[in-house]
Formats: structure tokens, sequence, C-alpha cells
């Protein structure tokens, strides 16, 4: 079974490694994934949980995959 603090932070690390390689701020990482700085700042701070939808819209907008940002193993 997985971790729910563990996942989150590995998530949240993930995303904003991914944002710094592409050299994107959050305001523009979060108008390119259609959620709020805001949101995206929580995301990224392992604050929230966010839905499958938005981290694949994250996904979606740094050009990765659900699998490159999801740490299931």
């Amino acid at each position: 079974m997985l971790d729910r603090e563990k996942l989150l932070d590995k998530l949240a690390e993930n995303i904003r490694v991914e944002r710094a390689r592409k050299n994107y701020s959050q305001e523009y990482l979060a108008e390119k994934a259609n959620i709020t700085p805001q949101h995206l700042y929580r995301i990224e701070n392992a604050k929230v949980c966010p839905t499958i939808l938005v981290v694949a819209n994250i996904a979606v907008a740094l050009e990765k995959t659900l699998n490159d940002l999801l740490p299931l193993d």
C-alpha cells in the first residue's frame, strides 16, 4: 500500500523539478495546466492531494507522462 504523505511529497518534488527544468514560473505552468497559481503552489508544497485530472493536466503542460510525475514504485 502506498504511503499518502510520501506519494504527495514525491509528486510535489517531481513537478517542481520538471517545472524548473523547463524554466517555467508557477504562474505560467498553472495557466498551461488550467489551474490557479495558488493551487499549483499547494501541490508543489504537498499541502493538497490533487485529482488525477489535475495531475494529468500538469503532466501535459510539462510534456511528461503521468508515470514521470507519479512515484508508484
